[in-house]
C-alpha cells in the first residue's frame, strides 16, 4: 500500500543554549486551554544525571513568544521520563512532578497561578483521570534495573533482594497523600512463575490507568540470565490491586488505554510482532495496522479516537519518523522525520515521545536535529481535516 508523506513544520518552542524536554509521551503536557505546556530545562545532554543535577520546570506561553517562566526545580528526573512532569487532570491550574527531599522521593503538586505547593509523600507515576488518586513505585530499585527510567542518588535498601514482598506497586490519595502497597514483586513473581524468573532480579516498570481509573496496566519484568537484557510480561489490574490478569502478549513494549478494557500495545502476538488491539482479562487480540505500521514506537489516541500517533526508533540514516495513522481506513501518514544524532544513545537518548495536545490540533515532540535537545509543535490539523495549506507538502511514497 502507499504510504502518504506530509511533511509538516515543526515549530521549536525552546531554544539553547539551554535544553528542554518533556519527557513521556502518556503525561498531559498541554493546559486546558491549548496556550500553555510544559517542560524542563537544564544545562546539559550528554550524560546521564547524577543525583546532583537539577532541572528547572517551566511553563511555555504558546501565545507570547513561546517566553518560559520558571516554576520549580527537580532532583528526582532522567532523560526518557523527566521527572513525570504534568497537569493534573481535571484542574485548570494544577501540575504535578517529582522530587528529592533529604532521603527520599516525593511529589510536588503546584498551582501555577498562586505558587502555592503541597508535598506528597510519595513520588508519582500516572494520575488517575479525576485527579485523585496516582499510582507510584520505586525509582531508586528502577534506577538499578532499568538505567534511564529511575532516579539516582537513593539506594534503596532492599535493592539487592530479588523480589521483595514488602515493595511494587502503590496507590496514593492525591488529596490526603495516604498510600499503600498493592502489588508486590513477590506477589507477580509467584504468579504462573516461568523457569526464567528463578534466581534473577524483578521489578515493575510503565503504569497508567484507564480512562475511568477502575484498572490500571504495568509491566513486571525481569532479568535475564546474561544480566543485561530482560523479559516482559503485560499486566492488569483493578485500581485496588485485586483481579490481576496476566496477558499473553510476549514481549510488550510501548501501550496506551484504547478505551476502557482495550489497549493499543507492540508486541509480539498471534501474526507476529506488530501493534495490537487487546481486550482487557481476555486473551483476545487483534493485529493493527499490519504491513502498515511495522516497527515499535511510542502510541497514543487522538482526543476523537480517529488517529493514532506514533513514532520509530533510529534508522540507519538515523532519522526517526512521526507517524499518524488512521486504523478506519488503514492510512499511514508520515508526518516528519528528524535527525537522531548518534551519539546520544543509550540512556541519554532523545526520543521523539509525541503527544497531542487537549485539542488534538497539535502535537508536541522532543528532539535533538539540530544539535541541541529542544521542544517543537507540528501543527496536524492540514492532516487531520484532510485539507493543505502552504506548509504542507504532499508526496506518496511507494
Amino acid at each position: 500500500m502507499p504510504r502518504l508523506t506530509y511533511r509538516l513544520e515543526a515549530v521549536p518552542v525552546t531554544k539553547g543554549p539551554k535544553h528542554h524536554f518533556f519527557g513521556y509521551y502518556d503525561k498531559l503536557l498541554w493546559d486546558e486551554d491549548d496556550r500553555y505546556i510544559l517542560a524542563n530545562e537544564v544545562d546539559f545532554m550528554d550524560c546521564p544525571p547524577s543525583g546532583h543535577d537539577k532541572v528547572t520546570i517551566g511553563i511555555i506561553d504558546t501565545q507570547n513568544n513561546f517566553s518560559f517562566e520558571p516554576i520549580s526545580e527537580s532532583s528526582a528526573w532522567c532523560w526518557q521520563q523527566g521527572n513525570m512532569l504534568q497537569w493534573v487532570p481535571n484542574s485548570r491550574n494544577l501540575i504535578i512532578h517529582n522530587d528529592r527531599i533529604g532521603d527520599r522521593f516525593v511529589s510536588k503538586m503546584i498551582d501555577v497561578k498562586t505558587r502555592h505547593t503541597r508535598v506528597l509523600p510519595r513520588p508519582i507515576y500516572t494520575l488517575s483521570n479525576d485527579g485523585q488518586k496516582a499510582l507510584s513505585l520505586n525509582f531508586s530499585r528502577l534506577a538499578v534495573t532499568r538505567p534511564g527510567y529511575g532516579y539516582n542518588g537513593l539506594l534503596d535498601w532492599r535493592h539487592d533482594e530479588l523480589h521483595p514482598a514488602d515493595d511494587g506497586i502503590y496507590i496514593m490519595d492525591l488529596e490526603t497523600g495516604d498510600h499503600r502497597l498493592i502489588v508486590s514483586l513477590d506477589e507477580l513473581a509467584h504468579i504462573d512463575p516461568e523457569e526464567s524468573m528463578r534466581g534473577v532480579k524483578h521489578w515493575f516498570n510503565h503504569l497508567l490507568f484507564n480512562p475511568t481509573g477502575k484498572r490500571f496496566i504495568f509491566l513486571h519484568r525481569w532479568h535475564a540470565e546474561d544480566g543485561r537484557s530482560f523479559i516482559t510480561r503485560l499486566c492488569t489490574a483493578n485500581a485496588d490491586g485485586s483481579d490481576l490478569f496476566v496477558s499473553s502478549l510476549k514481549r510488550a513494549s510501548h501501550f496506551i488505554w484504547y478505551d476502557d478494557s482495550h489497549i493499543l500495545v507492540w508486541g509480539v502476538g498471534p501474526e507476529g510482532p506488530g501493534y495490537y488491539i487487546i481486550e482487557d482479562r481476555t486473551d483476545k487480540m487483534e493485529i493493527m495496522g499490519k504491513d502498515v505500521l511495522t516497527r515499535d514506537g511510542h502510541c497514543t489516541v487522538s482526543p476523537d479516537q480517529e488517529w493514532i500517533l506514533t513514532d520509530e526508533y533510529p534508522d540507519r540514516d538515523n532519522y526517526r519518523t512521526l507517524i499518524l495513522y488512521k486504523p478506519s481506513d488503514n492510512l499511514r501518514v508520515d508526518i516528519g522525520y528528524f535527525y537522531s544524532p548518534p551519539e546520544l544513545a543509550g540512556e541519554i537518548r532523545c526520543d521523539l515521545h509525541p503527544r497531542w495536545s487537549r485539542s488534538g490540533r497539535y502535537v508536541c515532540i522532543d528532539s535533538a536535529h539540530e544539535g541541541t535537545r529542544q521542544m517543537y509543535i507540528l501543527d496536524v490539523t492540514s492532516v487531520i481535516e484532510n485539507r493543505s495549506n502552504e506548509k504542507v507538502k504532499s508526496t506518496l511514497k511507494n
